[in-house]
Parts: C-alpha cells; structure tokens; sequence
C-alpha cells in the first residue's frame, strides 16, 4: 500500500512542475505568436493525447509542442518538442532519459526541414550521464535537483522528501496536508519551485528563444548538372570528364538541387531535391518561419 501511495505522492509533484512551467511556455509562446500545445481536448485532433506521427508510421506522445500558424482548430508548423520527466531514483533515469531521445529524435529528423527545437525538462535525481547523453544529441535540458523541490514544498509545510523506506502513515500524513491546501497555497509551491531554479530555467528558455528567434545568415545552393554516365575503364573516365570540362557553360540538364541553410543560433537545415518546384517550396516555406 505504501508504494501505491508513494506513487500518488510522486503524480502531485510531478503535477506541480508541469503547471509550473507550462506558465512560462505559455508566457513565451505569447511573446512570439506561437501556439502552445498540451494534453487535453483540442478540435484539431481526436484524442486527448498530444501525439506527433513520424516518418516511419510510429506515434510520440507528448508533453508540449509550440507551433508556428497553429490554432485550436489547426495544427501548425512544430518550432519546438518537449518533454518532461519527474523521477526520484537514479536507477530509473538512464531509462527516462533513452526514452525521451527515441520519441524526440525521430520527430526531428521527419520535421528536420522545419529544424524544430529539442528540450527536456528533467526534474528530481538524474545521473550526470544520462544528462549528458540528451545533450550531445542536440537537447537542451533543464534539470530540476531534487533538493530543489523539497525546498519549494517546505514553503508550505509539507516535508515532501521519501524514499524505499517511507512508510504508509508517513505518505499518508502528506497527502493529507496537500489536499487540506488551497488553490494559492497549491500554486504557490511552484512559484517557490521556479524561484529556486530561476537561473537553469532562464538559460533554458533562452535557448529556446533563440531558436524561435534565429534568422538566416546565409543559403548556398548548389544546382547539380548532368545525368550519371557509366564508362569501362579509368581511361574513358577521363576521356569523358575532359570532354565535359570542355564544354564548360553550355546548357544541360539539373539533376538536382541542394541547399543548405545556415542561422544565427548556429542550426543548419539541408535539402536534396530533383524537382525545382519542390526546391522553391522548401526555400518558401523557410521564408514564412523566419
């Protein structure tokens, strides 16, 4: 029974950082007309779930998406993913973190032509190295210690610290005052919970900004010519390329363009494409989110 309550406590904390930082993402989101998605109804999709579909057919469920052009009734362009974990045992935070880089991952390299952003915010204890494992994928992370939120709850007299060894009465005598708190009390906690993390929160929000801010600091684009010519020996092959080199500047056949787009935040989005209208689609496209 003790561990059916210590996951009860787990969800109210794990619930108060949730609310807690969606208020900042909203705040932003705000700032830059952007629209924020979170689990819950929404007349765009069928379900309750916020899940996007990647490239191979499988579906992520979500924590939030901010989206460009996106509306109740709309899904936009994704400009962020991000995702959120609360865990108590080291043990459990290698797995966590795996977890959210095979639903993360996928989805950025299916929406790479919108290069959207990347964060994890972890909270509670997580091992340097499974931090450091999200972070060389392209992650930017927010980690909450798990000092931190005992703190934040002790603002309103609630010991929230546990382990393998707290007991049932002791869960139970913390569910108690929890529920016994009101609205503001509630919300107060993770306002003290932000105040405390206030430095890691504003580094991360800053790199999202960024992201959401880049613009372009150049595009180089390279029209390819010429159909693919299979020759017999090393000898013909030179023949061929000489005879092309000499007929520098005539007109020939694109095979296909590639484009590279470089911005301010340092992120690159590449295109391969064989059809000019696809090329001009994708440059488009780029244009509108910048």
């Amino acid at each position: 029974m003790a561990e059916a309550l210590g996951h009860k406590w787990g969800q109210i904390i794990g619930e108060v950082l949730e609310r807690s930082i969606k208020e900042s993402l909203a705040v932003l989101a705000a700032e830059h007309d952007l629209f924020l998605d979170e689990k819950g109804t929404r007349a765009a999709r069928k379900t309750k779930r916020l899940s996007w579909t990647d490239r191979y057919g499988n579906s992520h469920d979500l924590d939030y998406v901010l989206e460009r052009e996106g509306t109740p009734n709309r899904i936009g362009e994704p400009v962020a993913f991000i995702e959120m974990a609360w865990r108590r045992y080291t043990k459990h935070s290698k797995n966590k973190a795996q977890e959210i880089e095979g639903a993360l991952i996928p989805l950025r390299d299916t929406y790479s032509a919108h290069g959207p952003f990347l964060g994890a915010i972890l909270a509670g204890v997580f091992t340097a190295s499974a931090i450091a494992q999200l972070k060389s994928r392209g992650f930017a992370v927010l980690w909450i210690d798990y000092d931190t939120i005992i703190a934040a709850f002790k603002t309103v007299g609630i010991d929230a610290a546990f382990d393998e060894k707290t007991t049932e009465a002791e869960f139970r005598r913390k569910l108690d005052v929890w529920s016994k708190l009101g609205t503001e009390s509630r919300a107060s906690v993770g306002t003290a919970l932000l105040a405390r993390a206030k430095r890691e929160l504003k580094i991360f929000l800053s790199e999202l900004e960024d992201r959401i801010t880049r613009k372009v600091t150049s595009v180089r684009i390279w029209a390819l010519h010429g159909d693919a010519r299979d020759v017999k020996s090393i000898v013909d092959a030179i023949q061929f390329v000489t005879k092309y080199a000499d007929a520098a500047g005539t007109e020939t056949k694109v095979d296909r363009y590639e484009i590279q787009v470089n911005y301010s935040s340092g992120d690159r989005i590449e295109g391969v494409f064989r059809k000019k209208a696809d090329a001009v689609r994708f440059l488009q496209r780029l244009e509108r989110e910048a």
